[in-house]
């Protein structure tokens, strides 16, 4: 698996712990306040979660669609990667705005 892929994994690992302590965040105040607004942000996280699971599995489970990706299209690598780091940064600020 080539360069790219790696740092998408590892993005990718970031996200899945990230989002679950989000989620929990989410979850325990929806339970306490029982806002609208809590429990969309709880359904995102859970969705936004599995989404990360999914290329988890297709990144380092499944070494068939990593090994594919990177042997026939290395500019698909580049721009999952692109992708998981954003998603990454878009997380980061939803964590430091939940814990602010």
């Amino acid at each position: 698996m080539g360069v790219w892929l790696n740092a998408a994994s590892a993005a990718t690992v970031l996200n899945i712990v990230l989002l679950l302590v989000l989620g929990s965040v989410w979850v325990r105040n929806y339970l306490e306040f029982r806002s609208k607004h809590t429990l969309g942000l709880s359904v995102f996280a859970a969705l936004l979660l599995a989404e990360n699971l999914l290329t988890f599995n297709y990144y380092v489970i499944n070494r068939q669609v990593a090994d594919y990706l990177s042997q026939a299209d290395p500019i698909a690598g580049k721009a999952m990667m692109f992708v998981q780091v954003l998603e990454l940064a878009a997380i980061v600020f939803l964590l430091w705005t939940t814990w602010d």
